[in-house]
């Protein structure tokens, strides 16, 4: 993004009412699922960490999922908060950019680590024999490499390399610097930034859902084989992957795959709260509620 021949210098956040009592309790509101969030990602990465036990890829992953939600959660909320106690909700356009660019980020690496997550769960109930192979610490690094590098190039070189001229109104019926709302700021028409849009959520979102269901539908059919003893334990590993997936892909397609719709804009910042602020709050209360390890490192530290 960057400035244009209206010298548009900053953004205003209509965020969700001008009321100060609706704001104070959305406040309160935020702050408690933000304090959640926060504690909650930094118990599981601690954990992860400081157990010697845990040190395999499955938990490598949720470690690393555990700091995407953190980040994008963190690029959020506290901004959220300023402005829920704020009269002028005024964001410069360089701090719009970079709370643009985090979140196009993270958003990516969650779509592609979700799917990498997947594979590991296949492997792990699929192929056993070979997991230690297939799965050696080596390749893990490597596809952390090919996440990371891979969303960038994806979600965030586009627009850093070719960014869009902003025109006034510099209002925007939004919380955050979300990519459906700026393009409505564009000094062209949005339709070809639309089209942009759904092409490049079809590659991301789409093809890696695709991808996990087609994962899970043999993970199910090779347990579905095995010994009815061992099926409950080899579902639970993947019952907490399952449902962060169902809702993170879910919000996701109802948020991008609605962008040509003229009320996408105002369902948007309320499908996004879910999406950027609720789901990074669920996924490390899901983990810990259905992984047994999990529960009971925490409760030797005392924690639960």
């Amino acid at each position: 993004m960057q400035q244009n021949n209206t010298l548009l210098q900053e953004v205003i956040l209509l965020g969700f009412s001008t009321d100060r009592r609706v704001n104070i309790a959305l406040f309160a509101l935020f702050f408690i699922i933000y304090l959640i969030t926060f504690i909650g990602n930094v118990l599981i990465i601690f954990i992860i960490v400081i157990s010697h036990q845990l040190h395999t890829p499955m938990y490598y992953f949720l470690c690393i999922l555990s700091f995407v939600d953190l980040c994008n959660s963190s690029s959020i909320v506290p901004r959220l908060l300023c402005d829920l106690l704020s009269v002028e909700r005024s964001i410069s356009l360089s701090a719009c950019a970079i709370q643009f660019y985090i979140i196009l980020l993270m958003a990516g690496t969650e779509f592609i680590l979700l799917a990498i997550m997947a594979y590991d769960r296949y492997i792990a109930i699929c192929r056993p024999l070979h997991y230690a192979i297939l799965m050696r610490w080596s390749v893990c690094y490597r596809l952390t490499a090919f996440l990371w590098i891979t969303s960038f190039v994806m979600f965030v070189l586009p627009p850093l390399v070719s960014p869009v001229p902003l025109c006034n109104p510099n209002q925007i019926n939004h919380f955050m610097c979300e990519i459906l709302a700026i393009i409505k700021l564009t000094c062209y028409h949005v339709y070809s930034s639309e089209i942009m849009i759904l092409v490049i959520c079809f590659i991301s979102i789409l093809l890696p859902f695709v991808f996990i269901l087609g994962t899970y539908i043999c993970i199910v059919s090779s347990v579905l084989k095995i010994h009815s003893g061992r099926r409950s334990k080899a579902f639970s590993t993947c019952t907490s992957h399952v449902t962060v997936v169902a809702l993170f892909y879910g919000s996701a397609m109802i948020l991008n795959f609605g962008a040509t719709s003229p009320y996408s804009t105002k369902r948007g910042k309320y499908i996004s709260i879910f999406y950027n602020i609720v789901c990074p709050m669920l996924n490390p209360i899901i983990y810990s509620l259905n992984n047994t390890e999990v529960k009971e490192k925490l409760k030797r530290k005392n924690v639960v």
